[in-house]
C-alpha cells in the first residue's frame, strides 16, 4: 500500500463527499460509482489494505460514535423491536443469503455463504435516518432504526467470525458455536464496559480537555482489541463501552465534550467517505480475480441479483408477518383485559410493592443516599407499531459501510495457506447488494414516507413539553444559585465583605437581581463591559458574576442529569440542553481567560 496513493484516495473521497452533500446526491452511491470508474483507468495500480486493518481500524470508531450519540434510555424502551430486526432478522438473512449463494454459485462452500450472508446482513441507518429526519418521521422510528444499526452490526459480525473461522480452519476457542456466540457477548460486555469504567475515572481526575479527547479516542479500539484478543466480540465490547461513555457524558469537562463531538462527527465522515471509495476501486481487480479462476462472471452477477433480491424481499415479510403477530397477540391480550380488567393493574400494584421493598433495603444499607422510586420509569414501549410505520421500517434496508468494510475484511487465505474459497465472489456479490440497496431502497424511501404520511404531530407536541420541562428545571437550579450568591451578599453587609467594598456589594446584588429577571439583559451588558475600560471595582463585580454563572451551570447540568436519571425528562431533549449548557460555558470561560 502506498502511503500517498491512500492519501489521495483520502482527499478525493472528501471532496466528492462534499459535492455530493451539496447537490443533495447519495454520497456513499457517488462515492462507490466514482470509485468503480476510477478504478478502470489504464495502469491504476491497485490500493490493497489489509483485512485486519479493515476490521481493526475502520469499524470500531464508526460503531462507537454511533453509541456515544444514541440514548440507551431510548434504546431500552424499544428494546424488543431493536432484538428482532437487529438479531431475528440478521440471523434469517445470512442464512436466507448464505443458502441460495451456496445453490448459485458452486465454488462458495456452505461456511463460505454464510460468510457472505452475514456480511450483507446488516443494514445501515445512515442514510434512511438522515432521509427520515429530513421529512419528519416519527421518533420511535428513527430510534429503532438507529438502535437496530448498532445491533445487528455486532450480531452480523459475530457471526462473521464464527463462519470465517470455520472456512480458515483455525480452530474456535469454544468448538459449539452457540456456546461460542454467548461467550462473545457476555465476555464483549464486560469487557466494554470496565474499560469505559476505567475511561470515565480517569478523564475525571484530568484538567486537560486534549487528554480527555484523546482517551475517548483510544477507548473503542482498545474495547476492540481486548475483546478479540480474549476470543470475544471486540463489536459488542465497542458498542458497550460508547453507550456507558454516552449515557454519563455529563461526568467529564465540558471542553472535553465538545471536541469530542466534532472529532467523531468528523472522523465519521472520513471513514464512511473512504471505505466506500475504497471498495469502489476494487471491483475491478475483484471482476479479473473472479474471471482469472476460470469462474463465470455472468453467473456470478446473476447469483448477486438473486441475493439482491432475496435481500429486499425478506426484510419486509419479516416485518409485516410480525406485525401481523404482534396485531394477533394484542387482540388476544385485550380479550383477557375484558375479561379481567383489573388484571394490569394488580401487576402494576406487585412491581410497585417489588421495588418500595427494593428501595427501602438499599435506603437501609446506604442511608447518606436515600433513593427514591422513579416516576413514570424506564418502561418499554409496546412492540407494536402502525402499519405505516412498519411499512416505512420494512424498506429502510440499504446496506452501508459495515457490509463494505466486512466484505473488504475477509481473510485472504485459508486453511493451509490455501486461498479463501470465493473470495472475490463474495466481495461481488457484497458489492452489488450494497449498491442495488442504496439506489433501489435510497431512491424510492423519500416519495414512500409522503405517500403513507406518518409524521407525527404528537412527537412536536411530546419534543416542546419536554424542553419546557427543562427550562423549568434549569430556572430553579438558577434562582436556587441566585439565593445562595443573594445570601452571601447580605453576610458581607453585615461582617466581612471580602475584596469588595460596599459600592461593589450593591452592583453585584443589582446585577444578579436583573439576571434573575432576564438572562439575555445580563448577556449583552457583561459583553458591553468586555469591551469598555473597567475600572477595579467593576472588573471584581464581573470576574464574581461570571463566577457565579458558571455555578448556575454547574447547578443546572445536575438538576437535568437527576431528573433525566429519574425517567422524568427525555434522554434526547437531555442531551440538547447539555450541549447548550456545554457552549454557554465555553463562551463564559473564554472570556474570563481573555480579561485574564
Amino acid at each position: 500500500m502506498n502511503g500517498i496513493e491512500l492519501l489521495l484516495v483520502v482527499i478525493a473521497a472528501i471532496g466528492v463527499t462534499a459535492f455530493a452533500q451539496r447537490r443533495g446526491l447519495q454520497a456513499p452511491l457517488v462515492l462507490v460509482v466514482l470509485g468503480l470508474a476510477v478504478s478502470f483507468i489504464p495502469g491504476l495500480p491497485r490500493l490493497e489494505i489489509e483485512p485486519e486493518i479493515i476490521l481493526g481500524v475502520v469499524l470500531p470508531p464508526l460503531l462507537y460514535s454511533t453509541a456515544v450519540e444514541f440514548s440507551f434510555i431510548n434504546f431500552m424502551r424499544n428494546l424488543w423491536p431493536i432484538l428482532g430486526l437487529g438479531i431475528g432478522l440478521v440471523l434469517i438473512t445470512a442464512f436466507a443469503v448464505g443458502l441460495v449463494a451456496n445453490r448459485l454459485t458452486p465454488q462458495l462452500t456452505a461456511p463460505a455463504a454464510l460468510v457472505l450472508g452475514a456480511v450483507v446482513a446488516p443494514s445501515d441507518a445512515v442514510t434512511a435516518v438522515a432521509i427520515g429526519r429530513r421529512l419528519g418521521l416519527p421518533k420511535r422510528v428513527m430510534t429503532i432504526l438507529t438502535g437496530e444499526s448498532l445491533i445487528n452490526d455486532a450480531a452480523a459480525l459475530t457471526l462473521f467470525t464464527i463462519a470465517a473461522v470455520q472456512v480458515t480452519g483455525q480452530g474456535a476457542f469454544i468448538s459449539q458455536p452457540v456456546v461460542f456466540f454467548g461467550y462473545g457477548v457476555v465476555v464483549g460486555l464486560i469487557v466494554g464496559r470496565v474499560l469505559a469504567l476505567i475511561v470515565q475515572k480517569l478523564q475525571q481526575r484530568l484538567d486537560s480537555p486534549g487528554l480527555e479527547t484523546v482517551l475517548g479516542l483510544v477507548l473503542p479500539f482498545s474495547c476492540y482489541l481486548a475483546a478479540e484478543q480474549l476470543h470475544a466480540s471486540g463489536v459488542i465490547a465497542v458498542v458497550t463501552a460508547g453507550f456507558a461513555i454516552g449515557h454519563n457524558r455529563a461526568r467529564s469537562g465540558y471542553a472535553a465534550r465538545i471536541q469530542e463531538t466534532q472529532v467523531w462527527r468528523s472522523l465519521d465522515v472520513l471513514l464512511e467517505a473512504f471505505v466506500f471509495a475504497y471498495m469502489g476501486m476494487q471491483m475491478k481487480f475483484v471482476f479479473q480475480e473472479v474471471t482469472g479462476a476460470g469462474h463465470s462472471l455472468p453467473r456470478v452477477l446473476v447469483a448477486a441479483l438473486v441475493s439482491l433480491l432475496v435481500v429486499l424481499a425478506v426484510r419486509p415479510a419479516c416485518v409485516l408477518v410480525n406485525h401481523l403477530r404482534l396485531v394477533g397477540t394484542d387482540r388476544l391480550r385485550q380479550a383477557g383485559q375484558r375479561r379481567r380488567p383489573d388484571r394490569d393493574a394488580e401487576r402494576q400494584q406487585r412491581r410497585e410493592a417489588i421495588m418500595r421493598r427494593r428501595i427501602d433495603e438499599y435506603n437501609r444499607q446506604h442511608p447518606d443516599h436515600p433513593r427514591d422510586i422513579p416516576s413514570g420509569g424506564p418502561e418499554r414501549q409496546p412492540s407494536l407499531l402502525p402499519l405505516k410505520h412498519d411499512i416505512v421500517i420494512s424498506w429502510t434496508g440499504m446496506r452501508g459501510v459495515v457490509t463494505l468494510a466486512a466484505a473488504a475484511g475477509i481473510p485472504a487465505t485459508a486453511a493451509l495457506g490455501a486461498p479463501f474459497p470465493g473470495r472475490a465472489e463474495i466481495q461481488l456479490i457484497a458489492f452489488v447488494i450494497a449498491v442495488g440497496t442504496l439506489l433501489i431502497q435510497g431512491t424510492t424511501l423519500p416519495p414512500l414516507i409522503r405517500k403513507l404520511d406518518i409524521r407525527s404531530e404528537d412527537d412536536a407536541a411530546y419534543e416542546a413539553e419536554q424542553r419546557k420541562h427543562a427550562a423549568e428545571i434549569t430556572q430553579k437550579a438558577t434562582t436556587e444559585v441566585i439565593t445562595k450568591a443573594m445570601t452571601k451578599i447580605d453576610n458581607y453587609r453585615t461582617g466581612d465583605s471580602g475584596d469588595l467594598d460596599p459600592e461593589a456589594l450593591a452592583a453585584l446584588s443589582q446585577q444578579l437581581q436583573r439576571f434573575q429577571a432576564n438572562r439575555e439583559a445580563l448577556q449583552a451588558e457583561t459583553e458591553e463591559a468586555e469591551r469598555a475600560d473597567a475600572d477595579q471595582q467593576r472588573a471584581d463585580r464581573w470576574r464574581a458574576v461570571s463566577r457565579i454563572r458558571l455555578e448556575m451551570l454547574t447547578a443546572q447540568r445536575k438538576a437535568l442529569t437527576a431528573e433525566r436519571d429519574a425517567f422524568r425528562l427525555d434522554d434526547d431533549t437531555y442531551r440538547e440542553m447539555l450541549e447548550q449548557l456545554d457552549y454557554d460555558e465555553a463562551a463564559i470561560s473564554a472570556r474570563m481567560d481573555s480579561r485574564l
